[in-house]
């Protein structure tokens, strides 16, 4: 029995540990994952007896079917799963066996925060590659009186591919009733939906991500209390804080302002040359904002942007869907 979930343990924590390495080429978490394996390894007492026990032609529950897996994340939980099963029962057996049973316990514990951990990463990484294309930031104040819902449902037709609630001034009770609707709309359509500063409303609307600023809640805690699956992105004005903004935790940054623009009071201008060394610097997708319209767009994404966030570029358009195809037709081509 002993035999048995010490090969367990240890070969579910070599699969979250290759996860953490190859899928997601997260340095530091593969590190506690392979520290944590091979504490285990080193501090089982030597015991003959253990593998003379071993009889896996003889054992009744060898050959069962291991059943399907419903992709990366399935993954994750039953191999965590697997090695803490198997910590546990070691845990239980090292008591009978005379052995110490503390290295097992530590080893349970600390497998069950880097179980979350894990899991929220792969469950963000699908959301992170979908942060692309047409970014509309929807800013209340800019749609004139426009139903909110009827001018995300033109630009998600024209070709947005996250949408962005942005509302400093209105009252909380209207505001969730408007996030409600768009993160409806934008379940149906496959569209990102983002709340921008207010965290209440993110968990309100099961929002699939919450943007702040760089004077808003710390990453730190917005993390600690959004679901695991949650986008967390972050607005940015330079290189340096876009890095400092992933060796946070951040899913994603917002650099800018790119251009001048008239949709920001006393937008600090960074240009072309900030968001090309930006890209450089960090893995992140980095979604470029400010002044950012069809004659430039071209510019901004061979500079290394991979989403456009637009305010008054397609808020500003009588035909906001037409506004919309526009700008993501030339983003689509690229060459401006």
């Amino acid at each position: 029995m002993l035999d048995a979930n010490l090969n367990r343990a240890r070969e579910g924590l070599r699969v979250l540990e290759d996860i953490s390495r190859f899928v997601l080429d997260d340095l530091p978490l593969t590190r506690e994952f392979r520290q944590l394996r091979l504490e285990l390894i080193v501090g089982t007492p030597e015991d003959v007896a253990l593998l003379s026990g071993r009889d896996v032609g003889g054992d009744v529950g060898a050959g069962r079917p291991s059943g399907g897996r419903g992709g990366l994340p399935s993954v994750v939980l039953a191999n965590a799963k697997r090695a803490e099963e198997a910590l546990r029962v070691l845990e239980e057996g090292a008591t009978v066996e005379g052995w110490d049973p503390s290295p097992f316990q530590k080893a349970r514990l600390a497998l069950y925060d880097l179980e979350k951990r894990l899991l929220g990463l792969v469950l963000r990484k699908e959301k992170r590659q979908r942060v692309s294309g047409l970014y509309l930031v929807l800013d209340r104040p800019f749609l004139k009186g426009r139903d909110e819902v009827e001018a995300a449902r033109a630009a998600i037709k024209g070709g947005a591919r996250v949408l962005q609630l942005r509302d400093r001034t209105g009252e909380k009770g209207e505001m969730l009733a408007v996030a409600s609707k768009l993160r409806e709309l934008c379940a149906r359509e496959g569209v990102l939906f983002i709340v921008n500063d207010h965290l209440d409303l993110a968990l309100a609307t099961g929002a699939d991500g919450l943007h702040l600023g760089q004077t808003d809640l710390p990453l730190k805690e917005a993390r600690r209390l959004l679901p695991i699956d949650s986008l967390l992105g972050l607005s940015c004005h330079s290189a340096e804080e876009a890095k400092a903004a992933e060796e946070a935790g951040a899913d994603y940054v917002a650099l800018g302002s790119i251009f001048p623009t008239t949709s920001k009071e006393k937008a600090r201008v960074i240009g072309l040359e900030t968001l090309a060394r930006a890209s450089k610097s960090i893995s992140l997708p980095i979604v470029a904002i400010g002044g950012i319209n069809q004659e430039n767009v071209a510019q901004v994404l061979q500079a290394g942007a991979g989403a456009v966030a637009v305010i008054s570029a397609v808020l500003g358009s009588p035909d906001i869907e037409a506004a919309a195809r526009g700008l993501a037709a030339r983003m689509a081509r690229k060459d401006g």
